[in-house]
């Protein structure tokens, strides 16, 4: 008979929030987490700039909240640990600086994924949510701080990956001049085109038959569901998977015209999340409207589970 295996840990380095997920694989071999934390860091500030850099304050928050869910982690007594980061430290000039201060403050060397590692990881992550099993060709797309990854599975196998730079944090440093007051409208749609504008430009197929089927993961639709819980007294898990585009619209509708103090106030508002929240919707947006997508899946099976489920496959052999 099959036991479960030994814990692995897994830290993914986001642009706007750090992510433990430690997991083991129970005997029927399906993926249990027996840990999962985020903390809001914000590494990225400055990704937006043509020549992006971790600030200090970024990078010192960065290794706090790397050392903090270390020991979290520490009592599952992981086989393995990873550390990966993503958009922020890929693309700035300083990112091997803090590669080097994280290992000279853990111990823990950080694996530095290519945007298309990213996307593929969290196309493997997917496949371990079971309430997904029943989907077979269906486009996935990953809003992080940094990048927007978009993958299209055919027969649950991935036919397209690819990584854009189109991160909630670059683009609203990027189109929001000021992201302490309401939004202008010039903002959003100068946002919403060049989403849609860098879609065509690098390819990607949005080509499975109408109507098509989606998944989408990462912080804002997370952040969605947290205010629909908070407004109907429920926690998130009791709030439906599946949303609709024209949720979004609503609440892009409702927060635009507020300030960031004003949006923070909104109960289920994560604060760290409030100023690039409306960017991040205008983002979801582009996105279903150029794959003609009146609603979607949510899943929390992202790139910690594909990782996971690597680092597993690993240990076994």
């Amino acid at each position: 008979m099959s036991l479960a295996s030994a814990p692995v840990a897994i830290i993914d380095i986001g642009s706007n929030s750090i992510k433990t997920l430690v997991a083991r694989r129970r005997a029927d071999g399906t993926l249990e987490a027996l840990k999962n934390k985020t903390l809001d860091a914000r590494i990225s500030a400055g990704l937006g700039a043509a020549q992006p850099r971790l600030s200090e304050e970024g990078m010192a928050r960065g290794v706090a909240a790397i050392q903090e869910l270390l020991a979290m982690g520490a009592p599952y007594s992981p086989a393995r640990t990873v550390l990966v980061a993503t958009s922020a430290v890929r693309d700035a000039a300083n990112g091997d600086d803090f590669r080097a201060r994280v290992l000279a403050a853990t111990g823990h060397p950080i694996r530095l994924l290519s945007g298309e590692e990213e996307a593929n990881l969290i196309g493997r992550g997917l496949t371990c949510d079971p309430a997904l099993k029943g989907l077979k060709n269906f486009y996935v797309f990953d809003l992080g701080g940094g990048s927007l990854e978009c993958l299209s599975f055919r027969d649950r196998r991935i036919a397209q990956a690819i990584s854009l730079r189109l991160g909630c944090v670059r683009l609203t440093e990027k189109f929001v001049a000021d992201p302490t007051g309401p939004l202008e409208q010039d903002a959003l749609l100068g946002a919403a085109l060049h989403v849609r504008q860098e879609l065509r430009r690098a390819g990607f197929r949005l080509d499975l038959p109408a109507p098509a089927e989606a998944v989408f993961t990462g912080g804002t639709v997370t952040t969605v569901r947290l205010l629909k819980a908070a407004r109907h007294g429920v926690g998130l898990e009791d709030t439906p998977s599946v949303v609709t585009a024209s949720t979004l619209d609503a609440l892009l509708d409702e927060l635009a015209p507020l300030t960031l103090e004003e949006r923070k106030t909104i109960p289920g508002m994560p604060a760290a999340r409030a100023d690039v929240f409306p960017v991040a919707l205008v983002t979801l947006l582009a996105v279903s409207e150029a794959a003609a997508l009146p609603h979607f899946h949510h899943s929390l099976y992202n790139l910690r589970w594909g990782l996971a489920a690597e680092a597993l496959e690993a240990d076994a052999l």
